[in-house]
């Protein structure tokens, strides 16, 4: 237990908690904790960054004034680093849901999409309920509130936005290896940017509005982590809570949701429906790169596996979003369209079977580098071919690679493939039967020569049969000529490439 939460409980209430249970708290650094005693209970709070607590406290404190279903605030230690609040339960919105968003989970993985039904009719009216509440935290929230207390800026700006343009620059799309046009991608930015700063607004922009931060408390949504808030337009929560990636929800709920809020918001003020929708969908663009940007640095960069598994259901989001005609932002759209069409090289790397053991076979030339592993495995080996004679030192080659038949014969006739092979299989064959026995999901193996054009590929493509051989439906073996640019999925129907 944290002391200075186990003091501020002991100073309300008169008397030491009797328990104290961490709680899984949100991916900032704040620890979370239930105090509970004598009948009585607490969420306690920790983090060390004052300013983010004390925007949290204040904002709290305004919008309970305000009449708003938020946690009251019961006490604050001196140093501002420690708070326990009002216990809302446990039962979140993004819990209360769980069942539609584990069937609308199996659309998205079959890439079909989520089914229409696959939330029931009590948790469709749960998020018709929390987006209906929306505009009443948006506008009253914002009314008489000084928002220079908000951390860490103010108000939606042209600085932040264009920081979370290039955070999916840099950490989404650099990562998967698409090439693109670094000064076409720029303009398209600044466009986009000046397009969702035309919108204005004044109103309360809460910045995580999404079901993990709505507790279901006495039967009504209550509000949690407005700690980010700032002044802004109101599109960009409701674009936070419709398209959120994980929870997959189909084209009719969405269209459902935005309708009830477009409803909601019209008893604070006019709302022209069209202008509305063209508006939204800036928003909806803007945050689909945030998502993308941050799912790129905790999956593709630190490896983390949760990220990578949810990087499926952005790309499913992506894909429904380009199907809305537009415009804007004409390069970008261009690149979307490749980075989520699912035939797309880079995406192997996260559509692999979940507790199948894929295994990598990949060909390559030295001159270009080893390639990376993006499994966040790192396990398996790199095989140099250049001892075999190369066949690309004659000019009837050239044009070939070491999938042809004519390439296939020399390099068989010399014979020195055949023992260097065997050596492969013997090293390569133990180490599946390891991680199928481990319950491990990833193995790569990795073939290089000079031009990755000949002898390379006919390794790969040798070592990719005799697994499939060997192991059959017991594992996935995903085949990469990378300077081909080709990927294949040797012993799986078509259904699967």
């Amino acid at each position: 237990m944290e002391t200075g939460l186990a003091t501020l409980f002991r100073l309300y209430y008169g008397y030491e908690p009797e328990e104290c249970t961490r709680i899984a708290g949100s991916a900032s650094n704040r620890r979370y904790y239930r105090l509970a005693g004598r009948g009585k209970s607490v969420v306690g709070v920790s983090g060390d960054d004052v300013r983010e607590n004390r925007a949290f406290i204040e904002i709290g404190r305004h919008l309970l004034d305000k009449g708003l279903n938020v946690p009251r605030i019961y006490s604050v230690s001196d140093d501002g680093r420690h708070y326990i609040q009002q216990d809302l339960g446990s039962v979140s919105l993004y819990d209360a849901v769980s069942g539609g968003r584990a069937r609308a989970a199996e659309g998205v993985a079959s890439l079909s999409g989520a089914a229409e039904d696959s939330y029931s009719d009590r948790e469709r009216s749960l998020l018709i309920q929390a987006v209906e509440a929306l505009p009443e935290v948006q506008v009253r929230g914002a009314e008489g509130f000084d928002f220079s207390r908000c951390c860490p800026v103010p108000e939606f700006d042209s600085r932040s936005v264009m920081f979370d343009l290039h955070y999916f620059k840099y950490c989404f799309l650099k990562m998967t290896g698409v090439e693109f046009d670094e000064m076409r991608l720029e303009d398209d930015f600044e466009t986009l940017r000046d397009r969702l700063l035309a919108v204005g607004g004044n109103e309360f922009m809460y910045r995580d509005f999404q079901a993990r931060n709505i507790m279901l408390y006495d039967g009504r949504p209550y509000f949690i982590d407005f700690q980010g808030a700032r002044r802004g337009p109101v599109h960009y929560d409701l674009a936070s809570f419709v398209w959120q990636a994980m929870s997959a929800y189909p084209s009719e709920l969405k269209s459902e949701l935005i309708s009830a809020y477009i409803e909601a918001l019209g008893r604070y003020r006019k709302v022209d429906r069209d202008l509305f929708m063209e508006d939204l969908r800036q928003f909806v663009l803007f945050r689909l790169l945030q998502v993308l940007g941050a799912y790129g640095f905790r999956g593709l960069y630190e490896k983390k596996r949760h990220f990578m598994e949810s990087i499926p259901y952005a790309m499913a989001n992506i894909r429904e979003f380009l199907s809305w005609p537009s415009d804007v932002c004409p390069y970008l759209s261009s690149l979307l369209q490749k980075l989520s069409d699912p035939a797309c090289s880079w995406s192997r790397f996260i559509r692999e079977d979940s507790g199948t053991l894929t295994v990598e076979v990949t060909s390559f030339s030295y001159r270009k580098g080893i390639p990376d592993d993006r499994s966040g495995n790192g396990g398996g080996y790199v095989f140099d071919c250049r001892a075999l004679e190369n066949p690309g030192r004659y000019e009837r080659y050239r044009s070939l690679t070491g999938m042809d038949v004519e390439v296939i014969g020399f390099i068989e006739e010399d014979g020195g493939v055949f023992p260097f092979l065997d050596n492969v299989y013997a090293l390569v064959d133990p180490h599946i039967r390891y991680f199928l026995h481990r319950g491990f999901t990833h193995l790569s193996v990795c073939f290089g020569c000079t031009g990755g054009q000949h002898r390379s590929v006919y390794c790969a493509e040798s070592l990719a049969k005799h697994v499939v051989s060997s192991f059959g439906n017991a594992v996935r073996v995903v085949l990469v000529h990378r300077e081909q640019n080709i990927v294949s999925y040797p012993g799986r129907d078509k259904e699967d490439r």
